[in-house]
């Protein structure tokens, strides 16, 4: 089973946590592997596809994005933080060919949500910025749309297009990102339903499909995708949990025929089966903890990173697509998310 590195909000960014948490998922078992590592507000992983370097957002108003390598001497900087082109980097990609770091930022109540491109050498440093994309829009919920909110950025299963989810918009805005020169252009902006608040998307194997985990409305949307030309299509929604309180969806995770999204408020993971266009409720599981937040599909298991209570936990996957209780539990004050590496 593989290394898993947790990331957690720190003191400086309103949590309890260090930062980069390395632990080892053997059987029912998920043990600290290696100190943790220090790294202010880190909200977000992802994995370079073709070196052992794992990048980090810095989620704070001024915002910044690193690089780590990971390997048997453990979890080490590589190169210091370098700006994320905008406030609250809440997510961030690395582009198939490994060339480009991609970064979704949040953005504030008066500044806009924006996505950046940064350059990565051969080594996997990130240098320079080569774009940043500025979001415009808004929606109905108050407190949370007045203005624009990147919260996600990812490249679609053609690789022709990125995609970045906007929460205070009701969006998801298409782009191209020149190969040579590292910058954005433009394609689609794919308006949702109002007040849904779209915070991260999930494709199905096929690329035909992309899955929404609405936050503001609690949904989850099926959607069809267009690869040639980057636009989406709603065809379907169903509520994101059975449990009638007030709640938010978080992480979601498609697999084979499967749609799995945590629910902070219900504090459940909710399983769901792909019926051509539909989604089918087949259970909730509880989380394992307090307000799940990120969820990491590993070999047999789903991690949940429960923020509130401080704990990752690991979900064994049946063969129905439903989800066990939590078959391991580790203590990580301030857990947001977790990545296989």
């Amino acid at each position: 089973m593989p290394t898993v590195l947790a990331g957690s909000y720190t003191p400086d960014t309103g949590g309890e946590g260090v930062g980069l948490t390395p632990l080892r998922l053997a059987g029912p078992v998920l043990t600290t592997e290696a100190p943790p590592v220090p790294a202010s507000g880190a909200s977000f992983l992802a994995a370079h596809p073709n070196l052992p370097v794992v990048y980090t957002t810095h989620e704070s108003t001024e915002g910044a994005v690193s690089a780590f390598t990971v390997g048997a001497a453990g979890v080490a900087a590589l190169g210091a933080p370098v700006g994320s082109g905008g406030a609250n980097p809440c997510h961030l990609a690395v582009h198939p060919g490994g060339d480009w770091l991609l970064t979704a930022n949040y953005g504030t109540d008066t500044l806009p949500g924006t996505v950046a491109v940064h350059r990565l050498d051969a080594a996997g440093r990130i240098t320079g910025r080569t774009d940043v994309a500025e979001h415009q829009g808004s929606g109905p919920v108050a407190g949370r749309q007045e203005g624009s909110h990147a919260h996600q950025v990812l490249v679609d299963p053609a690789g022709r297009f990125v995609l970045a989810t906007d929460l205070g918009a009701d969006a998801v805005f298409t782009y191209r990102l020149d190969p040579a020169r590292g910058t954005l252009h433009r394609a689609n902006v794919n308006r949702l339903r109002p007040g849904s608040g779209p915070r991260h998307l999930a494709f199905t194997p096929a690329g035909d499909l992309v899955f929404s985990a609405d936050e503001l409305s609690s949904t989850v949307t099926c959607h069809r995708y267009d690869p040639e030309t980057g636009t989406l299509a709603e065809l379907s929604r169903v509520p994101a949990t059975a449990a009638g309180v007030p709640n938010q969806p978080g992480g979601i995770v498609v697999s084979g025929g499967s749609v799995w999204v945590t629910n902070r408020g219900a504090d459940t993971v909710a399983a769901f089966r792909i019926d051509g266009t539909t989604l089918v409720p087949i259970g909730e599981t509880r989380s394992g903890g307090s307000w799940p937040r990120g969820l990491t599909a590993v070999p047999g298991r789903l991690l949940v990173a429960n923020q509130h209570s401080g704990t990752l936990a690991a979900l064994p996957v049946l063969d129905s697509g439903a989800l066990g209780e939590p078959v391991a539990t580790a203590a990580v004050p301030s857990v947001v998310c977790a990545l296989a590496v």
